[in-house]
């Protein structure tokens, strides 16, 4: 199946041909700029480091979307969500957490009819 044409980065006067919005250079300034001036800080601090080590760890050990197994697809999982939010008394253990592929993940939200 053909590839999408890369695009320029959007980083302003950057050249690089990209995928994605940024390239790998300017998607990491550009996450460090999202943390520190756009999040919300009560979420930054419930999505800070450890939960990047636990969320790639159960990623690891479940490779495959679990909504999509439920249908019979085997899709690749990307995302680790909360089954209950953390603002909502959720926790990072394990019972509370499944993972989605993109698709699922955004289809679920906007059942919820949560913004994110």
């Amino acid at each position: 199946m053909p590839h999408k044409p890369k695009k320029p980065c959007a980083f302003p006067g950057c050249p690089a041909l990209t995928d994605k919005r940024f390239c790998d250079e300017h998607s990491r300034a550009e996450a460090r700029r999202y943390n520190r001036y756009s999040r919300d800080p009560d979420s930054a601090k419930r999505y800070g480091g450890s939960w990047r080590k636990i969320s790639a760890a159960f990623l690891r050990v479940n490779p495959l979307c679990e909504l999509c197994k439920a249908d019979g697809r085997f899709t690749a999982a990307v995302l680790v969500h909360h089954k209950v939010k953390l603002m909502d008394g959720g926790t990072h253990d394990v019972g509370n957490l499944q993972v989605l592929c993109a698709s699922c993940h955004s289809r679920l939200h906007a059942k919820q009819g949560d913004c994110f």
